[in-house]
């Protein structure tokens, strides 16, 4: 019997894109918690559920007739004070006088001089009592801290509210941007460093990479993303590393906590190989095999480690070199050792 014909290719060095594949949770990029600053009972809600509200709107109207005449209060007692002032100051003058002519006792005038003072000061914490009740009644309208989507509300008018209460009233996200948090392997990262500093990868940046997004629905998010963050400690439980990436969302379509795959391009392998899906196979070990034309026509089973797929192709990490004739045609009942009459695959 001839010897069978086989088609091969051969295997080119090329650059590679680094991915890593990668599990996230999307993160809003601001959030914020709206809770009460005075107590009170809430007499209005004036926002929406759902809605996008700005920073500074007014969401909730807490009862302000307590506060109002608390300002009203302090107002009166800080006019008083201020009165007393002019009283106390125009008695400390005239003692002064007198007392240059020996017409009071100079302890006497220093009594006159002392309560001018103490007018002053009466007056100057009237004042501050006046603010803290003017601050106090702004915080009847509780007003939105950040731009951004707000979510239902967990009080109605009517409830009583106080202030560092335990629930919030609503919360808002901001979700013009969003973060996706993922985890990466320390191994793969220290891995990725070492070959990035022997040359054998090329980065734009340290430390800098485009971020695709895979949605649980399978469907490619449109815009890229920039991984923007790395922690600096290992977690001791997973061995993992904090990794933060930056995504636009003008259209809302990335919500809180939803999960997604993340695609980190962390640079270019510049010498990458990538060998045909159909010359890769799997033995009984669950090994990754090649088989290839070596030397006199006879085929050579070779052991390989692989990546990832990039369309209908491995990329190759381990077992195969540039040059290597890599059969991907022919290969029914083919087996190591076998003499083979090599033919160059067509590249389409």
């Amino acid at each position: 019997m001839p010897p069978p014909t086989v088609g091969y290719v051969v295997l080119r060095a090329q650059p590679v894109p680094v991915i890593a594949d990668l599990p996230g949770r999307v993160a809003a990029f601001e959030t914020s918690d709206v809770r009460p600053q005075v107590n009170g009972v809430l007499r209005q809600r004036t926002f929406v559920e759902g809605s996008t509200v700005r920073a500074g709107q007014v969401l909730y109207v807490i009862e302000d007739a307590p506060f109002r005449a608390a300002v009203l209060n302090a107002e009166g007692l800080l006019a008083q004070a201020e009165a007393n002032i002019r009283s106390t100051q125009l008695q400390a003058e005239r003692f002064r006088r007198l007392a240059a002519v020996n017409g009071v006792s100079k302890q006497d005038a220093d009594n006159a001089e002392a309560a001018a003072a103490q007018a002053k000061a009466l007056a100057l914490a009237q004042r501050g009592t006046l603010n803290s009740a003017q601050v106090n009644l702004g915080f009847t309208r509780i007003r939105a801290p950040i731009s951004g989507r707000i979510g239902r509300s967990l009080f109605t008018p009517g409830a009583l509210v106080q202030a560092g209460q335990t629930n919030a009233l609503a919360t808002i996200q901001r979700m013009d941007h969003v973060y996706v948090d993922v985890n990466q392997s320390a191994a793969d990262l220290l891995n990725l460093r070492a070959a990035a500093l022997g040359g054998e990868i090329s980065q734009s940046a340290p430390g800098v990479a485009r971020v695709q997004l895979v949605l649980p629905n399978g469907v490619l998010y449109p815009i890229e993303g920039a991984m923007r963050f790395a922690d600096v400690t290992v977690d001791p439980t997973t061995g993992a590393v904090d990794v933060r990436a930056d995504f636009p969302n003008p259209n809302g379509d990335l919500l809180p906590n939803l999960y997604v795959r993340a695609r980190l391009v962390q640079g270019v392998r510049k010498q990458g190989l990538l060998a045909l899906q159909t010359g890769i196979s799997h033995n009984e070990r669950g090994e990754a095999t090649a088989l290839v034309v070596g030397p006199g026509n006879v085929v050579v089973q070779r052991i390989v480690k692989i990546d990832r797929a990039i369309g209908n192709q491995w990329v190759v990490t381990d077992g195969l070199a540039p040059g290597d004739k890599l059969i991907v045609d022919g290969l029914l009942n083919l087996h190591p050792g076998a003499k083979v009459n090599p033919r160059p695959f067509p590249a389409g």
